[in-house]
């Protein structure tokens, strides 16, 4: 296995949870069950104007995060609540303790409170002789099994019925029957008797309102409502980040929140607590006592981080989890702390330590799913790479990644020679293209999928033949081809020649072009990729053409996008990349601008059914899936079935296959399930990345299915295919 700068510790636990198949099961049929429960959910509704609400309010209230503290507080203790500010874990639980004492508290019930959990509440409580249960049904189950949540919302989504009534068996000392409806009235029964014989109460929150004081909490078993109103002590835990100005804004929140979390229009449970209320102690009425605890416990750092700040619009529904193709596989318990997935990570670093967070943040493939569902717009992937930065500038880069980035990538000269040596080196295992089988520590590479070998000649090497002499061109484009087209897959690059030339456009290579920086991006090493957009917008400027012309999506943006931000601290460099940026343009992009050429028309006979593959980068990032689409629907020899989940990640993501190869693996497994079940004997992409993961996916299953880029199929490649299927090739 090559080790690339995760720990043995979590790919172990990783590993144990892609074996877990009862845990996949359950996940995978949730995931599949949530789009549609959420589209059903949102119907009617203004999907993006309340997206747009909610994160300007979050961000405004994390911005004017001292106001709102404060006049909630004078809100809340106007209403005889007590407020409590806790400036970490240490003092929130402390605190409470003090009032279980003060009280002579000796059972608690709890709802659910990712807080609580953040702080280890229970354990400290225990540890001072006081009995707590938690009364979330799911909660209290792996509560049972020494456990903790997997999930924000569905804590115990990873358990079967079985377990359940294996813990519940255990329990009570008595077998039980693994019926829902039995293990919920075994629950019902007993629960019941903690909440009739409970001294204090302890809840979180969803939503703090400063303008009133309120506290809004949601829930589908109305424990948390039971928690809240019998015992005579009620404690709310609740971050600051879930403070917002006015009931306008909890009520937007409340509109999106089970929409996006269960695909619910609305929760079983809407309560709103702003005071304290009478409640029946000892055989008489009294004055129930509500305290408030405001949690800080290295929020205050997150809330006042410029980058960062983006990260407080979460309001904690887990509908990037839900999404999320990694998380479906692994769940919550491999990350390690309470917090999962890539807000998870997030959330980690702020809250137990940047080192806490560095093995989970690994594990986002950044296929950009979460980002575009995420009811506080959140950029999780941006966020997440932001992280990585900031701990490979304070950490340093691995062994490996220092010699791949620093001492090969960066010098491009250097990189092109070690793939002509490597070129060599790999004529033992190449076959038909393709590496099959590599040796010892390599072996994990090829176990799922074949690798492609690099070409006998790169791109570069053959542009004297490939270029035309065109009279009156339309204008004329550079073409950046990416390490991938340039070395494994040249004959996209003589594609994207012919089908442009045949056009009447001049294209030229600038000799100068090298890696455009996103293993250095994804790698968290700035300066490299720094160092790299340098390069290439100086090779690029000097051939003066009209247009840059990419046909990889991940090129695309870092030439359009990732060079500006990359520089924006040189004026300088910035104005260069800006310039640079504005000629930008991906090759399906252009093609749709540029009349077809008339010689397809001629082509007849068999149609060949085309299925289409959006890269995460191409369909997410760019906004381009249209493009590629038009052009398949109006060739006369192309019939385009969508097949299901087209947008769905293949798993490549660059190094992420290396270092998380079993996650990659069964991922790219889903998507080649759906190619096969959509009867197209070509799947069509336009990036060289997916074309790795896809060819290498199919040829390791034996499939016959082809794999093409766009401009392929718009350079007649079609054809050829055709023909050799005719002649039995």
């Amino acid at each position: 296995m090559i080790k690339i700068a995760v720990s043995k510790e979590f790919k172990n636990r990783v590993k144990q949870a892609l074996e877990n198949e009862n845990l996949r099961r359950a996940l995978t049929k949730f995931g599949n069950d949530y789009p549609a429960a959420r589209e059903r959910a949102y119907a009617g509704k203004d999907v993006e104007a309340l997206r747009d609400y909610i994160s300007k309010a979050k961000r405004r209230a994390a911005q004017n995060i001292d106001s709102l503290v404060k006049q909630f507080t004078k809100e809340a203790e106007k209403r005889g609540a007590r407020v409590f500010y806790a400036r970490t874990a240490e003092e929130a639980n402390e605190y409470i303790a003090r009032v279980a004492e003060q009280e002579n508290v000796k059972r608690v019930v709890k709802s659910k409170s990712m807080a609580s959990e953040e702080i280890h509440l229970n354990k400290h409580l225990e540890q001072k002789g006081i009995e707590v249960t938690e009364t979330d049904l799911g909660e209290w189950i792996i509560q049972l099994m020494g456990q903790k949540p997997s999930h924000m919302v569905m804590p115990a989504i990873h358990l079967t019925r079985q377990e359940v009534a294996a813990t519940f068996s255990k329990y009570l000392h008595e077998e039980v029957p693994d019926d829902p409806l039995k293990l919920t009235e075994i629950a019902r029964r007993e629960l019941r008797k903690k909440f009739l014989t409970a001294d204090m109460g302890i809840t979180g929150a969803n939503i703090a309102v400063a303008e009133n004081g309120c506290l809004i909490i949601v829930t589908n078993e109305g424990n948390a409502r039971l928690t809240t109103t019998l015992p005579p002590i009620h404690v709310a835990l609740v971050g600051i980040e879930k403070f917002v100005d006015n009931m306008e804004t909890a009520a937007k929140i409340l509109e999106a929140l089970p929409r996006s979390a269960t695909g619910q229009t609305i929760t079983s449970y809407v309560t709103m607590i702003d005071g304290t209320t009478p409640v029946w102690k000892d055989g008489k009425v009294v004055e129930k006592q509500l305290h408030i605890v405001i949690l800080d416990n290295g929020r205050r750092k997150l809330l006042e981080d410029p980058v960062f700040q983006e990260a407080a619009q979460c309001i904690r529904c887990a509908s990037c989890l839900n999404v999320c193709p990694v998380y479906q596989l692994v769940s919550g318990h491999v990350y390690g702390y309470i917090y999962t997935g890539g807000i998870g990570a997030i959330l980690t670093a702020f809250l137990h330590g940047e080192d806490a967070a560095y093995d989970p943040q690994n594990l986002c493939i950044s296929c950009g799913k979460c980002a575009t569902i995420c009811p506080g717009k959140i950029n999780i992937p941006d966020l997440i790479i932001e992280l990585r930065r900031r701990l490979t500038e304070r950490r340093g880069l691995s062994f490996a990644e220092d010699i791949i980035l620093r001492k090969v990538l960066a010098k491009p000269r250097t990189f092109h020679k070690w793939l002509r040596r490597a070129r060599a080196l790999q004529k033992p295992f190449a076959r038909d293209g393709f590496i099959r089988h590599l040796p010892l520590a390599f072996s994990s590479l090829t176990e799922s999928r074949s690798l492609p070998a690099i070409a006998d000649k790169p791109l570069r090497d053959i542009v004297p033949q490939l270029r035309k002499e065109i009279k009156n061109p339309k204008f004329k484009v550079a073409f950046y081809s990416g390490c991938i087209i340039d070395f494994s897959y040249p004959e996209i690059g003589e594609a994207v020649f012919k089908s442009l030339q045949e056009r009447g456009v001049e294209v030229v290579f600038p000799e100068g072009q090298s890696c455009c920086g996103a293993p250095a991006k994804y790698m968290g090493d700035r300066a490299t990729a720094q160092a790299l957009a340098k390069q290439n917008i100086e090779a690029l400027e000097q051939v003066d053409a009209d247009y840059v012309v990419a046909a990889c999506p991940t090129c695309i943006h870092a030439l359009k996008h990732d060079f500006v931000k990359l520089l924006e601290d040189d004026v300088e460099w910035k104005k260069r990349a800006e310039r640079m940026a504005g000629k930008v343009k991906d090759y399906s992009e252009l093609m749709n601008e540029l009349p077809p050429w008339h010689e397809e028309k001629k082509e007849t006979g068999q149609m060949v059914k085309v299925t289409y593959h959006d890269s995460c980068h191409y369909n997410r990032s760019l906004g381009l899936a249209d493009k590629p689409r038009n052009l398949l629907h109006n060739r006369p020899d192309v019939e385009l079935i969508e097949m299901k989940e087209s947008e769905l990640c293949c798993g490549f993501g660059g190094s992420y296959a290396v270092k998380f190869p079993e996650v990659s693996a069964e991922i790219m497994k889903r998507k080649i399930k759906n190619i096969e079940e959509s009867g197209a004997q070509i799947v069509v992409t336009d990036c060289p990345g997916c074309i790795i993961q896809l060819k290498g996916g199919l040829d390791k299953a034996g499939s016959k299915i082809k794999v093409m880029h766009t401009a392929e199929i718009m350079a007649g490649k079609i054809f050829t295919m055709r023909n050799e299927t005719k002649r039995g090739r």
